[in-house]
This record gives structure tokens, sequence and C-alpha cells, in this order.
């Protein structure tokens, strides 16, 4: 979100707030920053800082509309290339994460350990990698079970 789209986006939820069902105007964001604030920037400016045409504000302007806005002052300023703002909580993005994190662990091990690299790998390429991860934690919370599936594996797979 750039500077300016921020600063229209201030005005239409102040207007919000204060029950006008629109946004408040820069005319009276100017006149307000007089009144409560004893300080003010001018209409022309507050256009040109929300037409785009002014990208950047001074300290004293940004001090003074985040005190206004009741935002951070670090809020007034355009959003870095490919900021996202929205909260990442899909279950499958977070999932391929996990997997692309293992993988990585993966590759670590490729030269010394290739056993752990090829666990890492198959979890990693698993449909639900995390309830494998989990799965393991529970194996190894059950005293002896670790163990005892070792040595049923060493067998190739046949119990005693």
């Amino acid at each position: 979100m750039t500077l300016s789209q921020k600063v229209r986006y201030l005005r239409e939820v102040e207007g919000v707030l204060r029950g006008l069902g629109r946004d408040l105007t820069q005319a009276e964001v100017v006149r307000e920053l007089k009144q409560r604030l004893g300080r003010t920037v001018s209409q022309s400016y507050l256009s040109q800082i929300e037409n785009g045409s002014r990208r950047h504000l001074t300290n004293s302007t940004r001090l003074l509309l985040a005190d206004f806005f009741k935002v951070h002052p670090g809020y007034l300023v355009d959003d870095p290339e490919g900021f996202h703002t929205e909260l990442v909580s899909d279950v499958g993005a977070l999932e391929d994460g996990f997997d692309l994190w293992l993988a990585s662990g993966a590759e670590r091990f490729a030269a010394t350990d290739p056993e752990v690299t090829r666990a890492l790998l198959t979890v990693a390429q698993h449909r639900d990698s995390r309830r494998c991860l989990v799965l393991l934690g529970a194996i190894l919370d059950i005293p002896g079970l670790a163990e005892r599936l070792g040595q049923v594996l060493e067998r190739g797979g046949n119990a005693p």
C-alpha cells in the first residue's frame, strides 16, 4: 500500500469512526489538526500526498498526521515491494513452508549423512509431513518404542 492510499484510507476510517457515514474531507483534516493539535498542513499539501505527487513526508508532518490519526509514524510510508499485511494462516501454505524447511535441512546433510537426507526428503514429500513429524515425536515419547521399531526395521519388517 502506498502512502497516498494509506492517508486516503485513514480519512475514510476517521469519518466512519466519527459516525459521519462518509470520509473525513481534506479540509476537515486541516481544520481539526489546527484545532486539536495547534499545528496544521495546507489542504494542497494533503492533496499532493493523496494524489501521489508528494511521495514522502517530512518528519514533522509524519508525526503530526500519525498523532491525528492515532497510528504509528512508521505506518505513514510506502510499503516495500511485495509486502503483505494479511496474516498467513492457511495450513497448506504453512505445510509448504515446512516442507521447504525439511528439504533445505536435507541438503545440509547430503554429503555427510545420506540416511538422514533420505529421511528428511521422504517426510518433506509426504502429503502430510507435519503429521509425520508429530508421529515421530509421539513414538519417541513412549519409552522403548523407538528401539523396538528399529529392531523390527533391521530384520526387514518381520516381527519375531
